[in-house]
């Protein structure tokens, strides 16, 4: 295997496929595509190796169905919006191509984040000798890994995770996403949820919060948000008893997404004006930055990991693993900041962990639908650390995140 088509040009997607371009003794055939033509033609100019470009509504089975026939790819990385997760597995299972994405299918209609709707289609996967790889980012997707390899390496049992994120970065504007504004405000405007000894538990939206010490950044304020991976996790790491996500926002940030809340801009309900109907969240995307273009400009880091509480030989240890990932650096290699780098070169990782065979069905299996942390962590964290986000483990004491392990949940 060594041709990909790649479905999505954003700020991510991008990366994706300049990451590609960057190895073409893995890639030997790379193929972007999107619903805007131009935003392909942009990506093309930028990549250091050639690469081919076709526009693609992939909300269509059928056209994307076509489109994969006759590009004849071996994998399809989605990079599309997670309302498109479901149309595209369906054309790879017609056209019989592999399939990774970075975030799990979603409504368009409703901000409900769950596996729920794609797990179902191990069976199809797997009756076609297919792998669809679910949740190839950083988080979810790195995080996964590194508690997979918690889990195989470091431990006996794992007690809790606590997967926590923080972008210490400064873009310059009054206000901006660092992704698909969408997705990214759905995501922090839903209602919180953490799993507990057997169970999910909700709270209202960023209302528990805590001081972390992130690495290479220190203390900063962050609040509980239920995130995509607690869900696979849950069910892949053996003895869990809670899981928790917590990501920083700046008080400007939450300020801003306060009114907009207020006044109903983050409505994903369509209203009517002078008779036409809008749907506001929408209508606010096209009113912010492009997450694209905020990389020249954007300094800081991001720093994002696990902090694992279990046991090793019957004593109770605590761990943490992470990656800092500095935006100014990834604006000199690929021309984008450091969250959609983090998100676009792990699935590039996961594509080559495929090619070369290191991620394969349980034997005696031909495929099926797999969430990252269920396939092998080693390879991968080897390649990541090669392909520009270098990977860090250390044990630490209760002391060292006092404020993180005593917050009341």
């Amino acid at each position: 295997m060594n041709s990909v088509l790649i479905i999505g040009a954003g700020a991510a997607g991008s990366v994706v496929a300049k990451k590609c371009a960057m190895n073409r003794d893995v890639f030997k055939k790379i193929h972007l595509a999107s619903r805007r033509l131009e935003s392909c033609q942009k990506v093309q100019a930028e990549c250091k190796t050639p690469i081919d470009i076709s526009q693609v509504d992939a909300d269509n089975v059928q056209e994307t169905v076509a489109l994969l026939k006759k590009v004849q790819p071996d994998l399809v990385i989605n990079m599309a919006l997670p309302y498109q997760d479901l149309s595209i597995m369906d054309a790879c299972l017609e056209a019989g191509v592999h399939y990774m994405d970075t975030a799990n299918y979603e409504p368009r209609e409703e901000a409900k984040f769950t596996y729920k709707y794609q797990w179902p289609y191990h069976d199809a996967f797997k009756a076609k000798g297919l792998m669809a790889i679910l949740g190839c980012g950083f988080d979810p997707g790195v995080t996964n890994i590194f508690c997979a390899y918690a889990q195989e390496e470091l431990f006996d049992t794992i007690k809790t995770i606590d997967i926590i994120d923080c972008n210490a970065g400064s873009h310059g504007k009054a206000f901006a996403t660092n992704f698909n504004p969408e997705i990214n405000l759905r995501e922090v405007t839903q209602r919180g949820k953490y799993w507990k000894e057997g169970e999910w538990i909700e709270i209202d939206p960023l209302s528990i919060s805590t001081m972390i010490d992130y690495p290479e950044v220190g203390e900063v304020k962050s609040y509980l948000i239920y995130h995509e991976e607690e869900e696979s996790l849950v069910e892949n790491i053996k003895g869990l008893e809670q899981i928790r996500f917590w990501m920083t926002f700046s008080d400007n940030y939450i300020k801003h997404l306060e009114v907009l809340q207020n006044v109903g801009m983050t409505r994903i309900d369509p209203v009517m004006y002078k008779g036409t109907p809008v749907v506001p969240m929408e209508f606010l995307k096209s009113l912010l930055p492009e997450p694209s273009s905020l990389a020249e400009n954007y300094s800081g880091k991001t720093s994002i990991g696990v902090i694992i509480k279990g046991h090793k030989d019957g004593e109770k240890i605590r761990y943490m693993i992470w990656n800092v990932c500095d935006h100014a650096e990834t604006n000199k290699e690929v021309g984008a900041q450091a969250v959609s780098y983090t998100t676009g070169v792990p699935p590039v990782v996961g594509a080559m962990m495929l090619f070369q065979g290191h991620w394969k069905a349980p034997a005696g299996e031909k495929g099926g639908v797999f969430n990252v942390e269920q396939l092998d962590p080693k390879p991968f964290l080897e390649e990541l650390g090669k392909q520009g986000l270098p990977w860090h483990v250390k044990q630490i004491k209760k002391k060292d995140q006092k404020d993180l392990f005593d917050v009341e949940t």
